[in-house]
């Protein structure tokens, strides 16, 4: 894009800011329709258990009982068939919105729809089940031990299939690990033991990098298991009309939830509309919404009322998800000059009791490109225990990757005298960086598109004053010792090949097609920018259509994994380089002369030599006269069913741009940040406060400040979180959680923040995308945790913690015995 722009990078009000600081916003709770039903459910109150029997005879009887939905009237797993007319098979073992066999404490297990909540409630004391108490286990390693129970009847992990010799690998299967009692015998030092993994890559000489090295560390990290905690829980309300389910729901991406409801349901995308113009934050579980939306949905049909159904935070801690826990085995090698010459890296992962996540795959392919090792061997077990189910978190297996290596490459400055940013900066990846294991041509399957994450270090440096701080790091003033830390992380940061869609209406009004979920990321508005800025049209004069797909919205990507910045800022380019090419045709049309003669500027499209010219809104009204491709009754073929659907609604209403991203992108696009922090410990009560922290970030192009700083911010503190306090706890006996309160799980609040928190951006634009801007909803999470971690680790000592989150008790017992007091292994404490 040009240089001197307008629009992008600039700041401005966004369209939902005035409904959310007045109260007008709505929210999936706040619609209320004549006839409404309520609905609650009845979750299990054990971690493994089959239904035998279910009485729902008092129930039923209850006055202003309407209807009770079991397992048996929900729909089983579809096949679904993709844009490319794939078929994808049903996976029998994914999660259902209700079950006869629940996996965990707090699953849902049936609903009943009533006149109120309360009768609602009142009903579901009434309903008599008797159970099958099965199996259970909560512990990802005790259940690798032999005679220890396994949390599913079949099996305790996930594996991958044999693939046949000519064709694609099967999908992953689950079955029965045990180890033996040799494989175990490092636990009582501490050590994560490693038996025969179920997935395994390698790279390089490891050996030969290890005999290279000019020091060795082997350490076992254990990162937490934590709630997503989103601050709207995934309350939903649905209702049934002219064969069509409107479903008003919490979900991160309003386009990607028709076809996930109408797998759900069974029925046609066509037949299902989503609502969801404001979400309550997300955080990767509500990616294409939630399958409990769907039990007020088959509860309408059932009773032909609309039906509400609240999830309160109790609930919501059930079946909301969690970040998996990873435990974690490095031995890493480093050269006298920092440099890591090799990497071997085991990580057991806590997958609950649902399909496999892909955390645990993550680790080495972040890991391998932050770190970038010559040599390196990665494996990894996906476990199944039965608590909640897993899903994707703000960098899901980054922020665990990243936290596992992060405590060697901290130990190993202090041990060979090297700066903590000078040891990074050496390891740190650059410009094209290849990351993952080879492929048989001996090439990294994947590479970077572009990669500045040195400058940003350097960057931190000369903000954050680290050369004058880092003398004082570690040194004691009466109880108090401060720390200063450093970090690096990264994470995918965009796709590609979506749609866009946009119509310039004879009102000289822009009208832009948003089909990305608003949920406090500002990306619902920030990408259409790009159009007004292309199409030299004031902000003040676009309308962006959102979060209601009756609205005729475009085929967009999923709003998670810090996708949509990259992928829609390319599709809305695409779309509005398409309406600039029919603006500059119009012209030729009608004033004379060559398409390429005309600029496309300020609302006029104008010819470059003789300034001729005519509005916009001229252009317009041309292109309802000229029709066919100008008015949108003619569209490209490449475009999505759905877009295909909501270009023809928008047909003869003004200049249609319409395409989709089908521009070239060398490597995989990443994000990245540099991140520093400053810690003050009390060493005679263990309590520690944050004083300071900054994150520099490699995003690209940096569409919209204010946006981009509160993602930066936000997302720190939420990295912070697992470093300071956030975590889940069980009963290992009973399998049932302790933590189900705010206060006990412990997520940041406004107390826990820096005293001081800053951010900078590097603005250097992607070569690899036409706008040059990528994602950053991720790679903060590991920045924010791991500057805090080394921070305290350089205040009070590398050995004093082995697990995250840090607690004061943990660091108080420590430095009193003199050695690594917490527990290191146990999961859920």
């Amino acid at each position: 894009m040009a240089a001197n722009k307008k629009l992008v990078g600039q700041n401005y009000t966004t369209p939902d800011l005035i409904a959310k600081v007045t109260g007008a916003a709505k929210f999936a709770e706040d619609y209320r329709v004549e006839g409404m039903l309520f609905a609650k459910l009845l979750l299990s109150r054990m971690p493994h258990a089959r239904v035998r029997r279910l009485d729902l005879t008092a129930a039923l009887a209850v006055p202003g009982v309407r209807a009770i939905l079991t397992a048996d009237d929900v729909p089983g797993a579809a096949d679904t068939v993709t844009d490319l007319g794939k078929t994808i098979k049903a996976d029998l073992r994914n999660e259902r919105a209700l079950t006869n066999e629940p996996m965990y404490y707090g699953e849902p297990v049936l609903a009943v729809a009533a006149d109120s909540e309360l009768i609602a409630a009142e009903a579901i004391e009434k309903i008599e089940i008797e159970w099958e108490h099965l199996p259970f286990n909560v512990d990802p390693l005790d259940t690798l031990r032999s005679g220890r129970p396994n949390a599913s009847t079949d099996g305790n992990v996930w594996a991958p299939g044999t693939p046949p010799p000519n064709g694609p690998p099967p999908a992953p299967h689950v079955k029965e690990v045990k180890w033996t009692e040799e494989d175990f015998a490092d636990v009582n030092d501490g050590h994560l033991p490693m038996g025969k993994a179920t997935d395994e890559w390698s790279y390089g000489d490891l050996e030969g990098g290890f005999r290279k090295a000019a020091l060795v560390l082997d350490d076992t990290f254990v990162t937490p298991n934590t709630y997503h905690q989103t601050l709207e829980s995934r309350t939903a309300m649905a209702y049934w009309q002219n064969g069509k389910v409107f479903l008003h729901c919490s979900t991160q991406s309003v386009t990607q939830t028709v076809d996930a409801v109408a797998r759900w349901l069974h029925v046609e995308p066509k037949n299902v509309v989503i609502v969801s113009a404001y979400t309550g934050g997300g955080f990767g579980s509500k990616v294409t919404g939630a399958v409990s939306s769907i039990i007020p949905a088959l509860l309408s049909r059932k009773t032909n009322r609309p039906v509400m159904m609240r999830i309160s935070r109790e609930e919501e801690h059930a079946i909301g998800g969690a970040r998996p826990s990873i435990h974690g085995r490095m031995k890493v090698g480093f050269a006298k000059d920092g440099r890591v010459t090799a990497v071997d890296l085991f990580a057991v992962m806590d997958n609950g009791p649902y399909e496999q996540q892909f955390d645990v795959s993550a680790t080495g392919l972040i890991v391998s490109l932050l770190y970038q090792p010559p040599a390196m061997h990665w494996r990894g077990m996906s476990v199944l225990t039965n608590t909640p189910p897993r899903r994707p978190q703000s960098q899901p297996g980054g922020m665990q990757g990243i936290t596992l290596m992060e405590r060697l490459v901290n130990k190993a400055a202090h041990k060979l005298g090297l700066d903590q940013v000078e040891i990074r900066r050496r390891n740190a990846p650059e410009g094209k960086a290849p990351l993952g294991p080879m492929d048989p041509k001996g090439q990294h399957v994947m590479h970077s598109t572009s990669c500045f994450v040195k400058q940003a270090l350097d960057r931190g440096v000369e903000i954050f004053g680290w050369e004058a701080r880092k003398s004082a790091s570690g040194q004691r003033t009466g109880a108090k010792v401060r720390g200063v830390g450093a970090s690096m992380s990264v994470f995918f940061a965009g796709s590609s090949g979506y749609d866009g869609l946009l119509v310039v209406k004879p009102d000289g009004r822009l009208y832009v097609q948003s089909g990305i979920g608003n949920h406090g990321t500002a990306s619902v508005s920030d990408v259409h920018r790009v159009a007004a800025e292309l199409l030299g049209v004031p902000w003040e004069k676009c309308v962006v259509a959102w979060g209601d797909t009756s609205r005729n919205l475009p085929w967009t990507c999923v709003s998670g994994g810090s996708q949509t910045t990259l992928a829609m800022t390319r599709a809305v380019h695409a779309a509005a380089m398409d309406a600039k090419k029919k603006f500059q045709e119009i012209g030729a049309t009608r004033l004379g002369g060559h398409a390429d003669d005309y600029d496309v500027a300020d609302e006029r499209v104008v010819h470059r030599a003789n300034g001729r010219s005519m509005t916009l809104a001229q252009a317009a009204q041309a292109a309802i006269e000229l029709g066919g491709k100008y008015d949108g009754h003619e569209v490209p073929k490449d475009i999505n069913a759905m877009t295909k659907e909501s270009a023809m609604a928008l047909a003869s209403q003004g200049l249609m741009g319409v395409a989709r991203d089908s521009y070239p992108m060398d490597g995989t696009p990443f994000s990245f940040v540099a991140s520093f922090a400053e810690v003050e410990v009390d060493v005679e009560t263990g309590k520690f406060n944050i004083l300071d922290y900054l994150a520099v970030v490699d995003v690209g192009t940096v569409m919209h400040p204010h946006s981009l700083g509160g993602q930066v911010l936000g997302r720190s503190m939420l990295g912070i979180g697992h470093a300071i306090g956030q975590k889940t706890v069980y009963d290992q006996h009973y399998g049932v959680p302790l933590a189900t309160r705010f206060y006990q799980n412990k997520p940041p609040t406004i107390l826990d923040a820096p005293a001081k928190m800053q951010w900078a951006a590097l603005d250097i634009p992607d070569p690899e995308t036409p706008v040059g801007a990528r994602g950053i909803g991720e790679p903060p999470v590991a920045a924010g945790c791991n500057a805090v971690l080394n921070a305290l680790a350089n205040a009070v000592g590398d050995d004093v913690f082995r697990r995250a989150p840090v607690m004061a008790s943990e660091i108080l017992a420590s430095l009193e015995a003199g050695h690594p007091a917490g527990e290191p292994l146990t999961a859920h404490i």
